[in-house]
């Protein structure tokens, strides 16, 4: 297994694991913890496949991904009752998932591209896409209606991974600091609260001066 796959799968379980800890939260059955895990886990690298025109899918060509959703999801069904605090470990775990997705969304675009811009794009997506999907069908506050940094920190790090790999940068180290960037920016926002200035509005102009 190359260290790329292996990302790729840690992405995965990781990403299940949270979606398994929303099903917990709001009391699901099994197969409910089995649907949000898949659902997370492989949404995100799914919407990148079909975007970049890679078809079949990951997971259709290697349904170990699907395995991996599952047994995550079973593991997480029988235990997820010894965590005290099941929301702040789905923000750590989530922000784990975003940093090794930003650095395999990247690769992945970058291979089949050559863009250093789709490569960015990708990553982002493959990093944010799955915990979208989660929180909109479980319910939950959405990450992106959040304060702090999210998507960002999935930019920084697949930003870093293309300009290492730019620089032909062993694979392995490119990849490890594209996921110390993006995990180090996200860990900062839900540590700290780290935010950009939000939109803030202003009084309209009268009507006769619009006219």
């Amino acid at each position: 297994m190359t260290p790329l796959e292996g990302l790729d799968y840690a992405g995965v379980a990781v990403f299940a694991a949270t979606g398994a800890l929303s099903a917990s939260r709001k009391q699901l059955d099994l197969i409910g913890f089995g649907f949000l895990a898949a659902v997370t886990g492989i949404g995100g690298g799914t919407i990148r496949d079909l975007i970049l025109g890679d078809v079949p899918v990951f997971w259709v060509e290697r349904p170990a991904y699907l395995v991996v959703c599952v047994a995550v999801a079973a593991i997480v069904y029988f235990t997820a009752h010894l965590v005290e605090s099941r929301y702040r470990l789905l923000i750590w775990l989530d922000a784990i998932g975003l940093a090794a997705f930003a650095v395999m969304g990247a690769a992945k675009g970058l291979t089949l591209t050559g863009s250093p811009i789709v490569a960015a794009v990708t990553g982002m997506m493959t990093a944010t896409f799955g915990g979208i999907l989660r929180d909109l069908l479980s319910g939950e506050p959405s990450v992106l209606m959040r304060p702090e940094i999210y998507v960002s920190a999935a930019l920084l790090g697949s930003a870093v991974f293309i300009a290492a790999s730019m620089l032909a940068a062993p694979l392995i180290l490119g990849s490890a600091l594209g996921v110390i960037a993006a995990f180090a920016l996200r860990g900062g926002a839900i540590r700290y609260g780290w935010a950009f200035s939000p939109y803030r509005s202003r009084a309209g102009r009268p009507p006769e001066d619009v006219m």
